[in-house]
């Protein structure tokens, strides 16, 4: 009996003890170490006269990440953010905020807004910081072609060298050989001068006269009067919306028979030109370049985007996707140092510079990118995916008529 007891004690005691181990621990496990986020800059107007611009640019970028986020991140979980800096267009403060986001932890990057002098008054820092420029927007040819070496900007949307060609072209196709040329007078404008000078020559043609205008110009009858006066039969423009729409309504209120055809660069899309311009708009033949559409697009992908467009902002038409363009090329860079960062495994910014030129072919929602970058080139658009579009009474854009 004793022997019996005995052994009774001791299987008690183990199940006890066993018992015990089972219990789930009062104490939680350990979290997994929070992996700091991958940081990407934009730099842009977000409140003045080309605003429009940067928020196209800022909903396009928010649209990447949050796949690429709903995807597990990158480099093993690492979280992409965006940071936003407004700089008015004002070169001083566009410095200030420049050298902050350069500081940023974290960054890899910054994405343009529409204005190029912001980065090309600052080509010394950005090769000093070592700080990696996407251009979604700004168009001058100097932001690439800049003597940097390495080169650390990037370019996914227009060059005004290839515009200039362009727009001249699609001039002469409608019939108007002799071109005035109307420019703002910034290093944009200059840039783009440039470009529309060396398209006319190319066919033995020059321009009938060359017009400029400040930013908060009042009236552009003068230099209309003055483009018309010299034997214009149509006017190239690199204007902004505020400054676009003053030409637009100057040209309205002309005679019909004396209103001539406008051909823009994409830079007055920044902006609501439609409500500044009014039913002036209406009243004028404008072209303008663009480079993508989503009013009437049957791409599955775009469609797919569209739906996802809407759900995040809130819209419910595709024409309700305001400067596309910028939305379109903004989604496709942030896609694309995505893919940079991966192949470098690392957001050391001069290892992603280096992908940045070696990337395979990537499907983005503008195009197919075979690649995107090299070494030579750091331009992933070209004159193929240029198109001309008009403005439909209500303001949209639309692909302007053959």
């Amino acid at each position: 009996m004793q022997r019996l007891g005995w052994m009774l004690c001791v299987v008690l005691l183990l199940s006890g003890a066993a018992s015990a181990q089972s219990k789930p621990s009062s104490t939680p496990p350990p979290k997994p170490p929070t992996l700091p986020p991958i940081v990407l800059g934009l730099h842009a107007d977000m409140s003045s006269g080309s605003a429009m611009s940067g928020e196209a640019i800022r909903r396009g970028a928010l649209l990447a990440l949050s796949e690429l986020n709903a995807q597990g991140g990158l480099l093993g979980g690492r979280k992409l953010q965006l940071v936003v800096r407004d700089h008015h267009g004002v070169p001083a403060r566009a410095t200030d905020q420049l050298q902050e986001l350069a500081s940023t932890p974290n960054l890899v990057a910054v994405l343009t807004g529409n204005h190029s002098a912001p980065f090309i008054q600052n080509f010394g820092f950005i090769l000093g910081h070592q700080l990696i420029i996407m251009s979604p927007w700004a168009a001058s040819t100097e932001l690439i072609d800049n003597g940097l070496k390495p080169n650390y900007v990037f370019r996914v949307s227009a060059r005004d060298e290839a515009v200039g060609r362009f727009l001249v072209q699609k001039a002469f196709e409608r019939g108007h050989k002799k071109l005035g040329l109307l420019l703002e007078k910034t290093a944009w404008g200059r840039s783009t001068e440039k470009a529309l000078r060396e398209a006319l020559a190319s066919h033995q043609q020059a321009a009938v006269a060359v017009e400029w205008f400040n930013w908060a110009e009042e009236d552009m009858e003068p230099q209309l009067a003055a483009l018309e006066s010299a034997g214009a039969q149509a006017v190239l423009i690199a204007a902004n919306a505020p400054e676009g729409a003053l030409i637009v309504k100057a040209m309205a209120r002309r005679p019909p028979d004396k209103r001539l055809p406008i051909y823009s660069h994409s830079g007055i899309t920044a902006g609501n030109l439609p409500q500044l311009a009014g039913p002036s708009l209406a009243q004028v033949e404008l072209h303008v370049l663009q480079t993508f559409f989503f009013v009437g697009t049957r791409d599955a992908r775009a469609q797919a985007f569209i739906a996802r467009y809407h759900e995040t902002f809130g819209t419910k038409r595709a024409e309700d996707i305001s400067a596309p363009t910028g939305t379109t090329q903004a989604y496709d860079a942030v896609w694309l140092l995505a893919l940079a960062i991966e192949k470098a495994q690392t957001t050391d910014r001069p290892k992603v510079r280096d992908a940045l030129e070696q990337l395979g072919p990537h499907r983005g929602l503008l195009r197919t990118y075979r690649p995107a970058f090299t070494a030579s080139r750091h331009e992933a658009l070209d004159l193929s995916d240029y198109k001309l579009a008009t403005f439909t009474p209500e303001g949209v854009l639309v692909p302007s008529q053959p």
